[in-house]
C-alpha cells in the first residue's frame, strides 16, 4: 500500500519497536503515540553519507513533517519495523526518501537519544543505530520525496560545526550525533 496513493516507491510506515535501555524489544507502538507525552523509548536509525571530499549529505526535513519540520539533518533517520534490521530499514528509507539505492552501509555505534520538538511538543526517545556509507553523487540529482525532504546538500564537517556553534537554529536537535560524526568520522568511506 502506498502512503500517498501516488508514488509507487512509497510504503506505509511499520509499527515502531519499543525497547529497553539495552535495545531489547519490549513491545510495539503506533508511531505518533510513541512521540507524545515525553515519548516512549524505541529503536531508530540515523544514516550519514560521506563523499570523497569528506562532506556529509544533509537533508532539510519537509515543512509538513510532524516534528522537527524544516530543519537540516543527516541523510536519513527513521525506525526499523518489527523483524527488520537497522541496515535493511536504512536502505529502505534511503530509497523512499531520496530515491537512492545500492549504498553500502555499516553500523558505527548505538546510543540513546532524547529531545523535544519545542514547536510541536513531540518527543524523540530513541536507541539510535548510527550507520554510515559513501556516496559520491550530485545532491541535486536525488529524487527526494516532497512529503519527506525540502532540500539536499553536501556540507563539510567545518560547515556543520559552524552551523551548530551558531546556535543550531537550522539544524535538528540531534546535534550531538551530527557533531560527533562531523568531528570524528574518517573520510575513507
Amino acid at each position: 500500500m502506498n502512503r500517498d496513493g501516488v508514488d509507487g516507491r512509497w510504503t506505509a510506515e511499520p509499527a515502531l519497536v519499543l525497547v529497553d535501555a539495552e535495545d531489547r524489544e519490549t513491545g510495539r507502538s503506533e508511531k505518533l503515540w510513541a512521540h507524545r507525552n515525553g515519548g516512549v523509548r524505541h529503536r531508530a536509525f540515523s544514516v550519514f553519507l560521506w563523499n570523497g571530499k569528506g562532506e556529509c549529505l544533509l537533508q532539510r526535513r519537509a515543512a509538513g513533517k510532524y516534528h522537527f519540520p524544516g530543519l537540516w539533518t543527516n541523510a536519513c533517520c527513521s525506525h526499523p519495523g518489527p523483524g527488520e534490521t537497522a541496515a535493511a530499514a536504512a536502505s529502505r528509507r534511503l530509497r523512499e526518501e531520496l530515491g537512492l539505492e545500492g549504498v553500502e552501509l555499516r553500523e558505527r555505534f548505538v546510543f540513546e537519544y532524547r529531545a523535544e520538538s519545542k514547536e510541536t511538543g513531540l518527543w524523540e526517545w530513541e536507541v539510535d543505530h548510527v550507520l554510515d556509507g559513501r556516496w559520491d553523487g550530485d545532491a541535486g540529482s536525488l529524487e527526494a520525496h516532497p512529503d519527506e525532504v525540502d532540500g539536499v546538500r553536501w556540507a563539510s564537517p567545518e560547515e556543520i560545526d559552524a552551523e551548530l556553534a551558531g546556535g543550531g537554529d537550522a539544524m535538528e536537535s540531534q546535534s550531538a550525533v551530527l557533531k560527533e560524526q562531523a568531528a570524528g568520522t574518517d573520510a575513507e568511506k
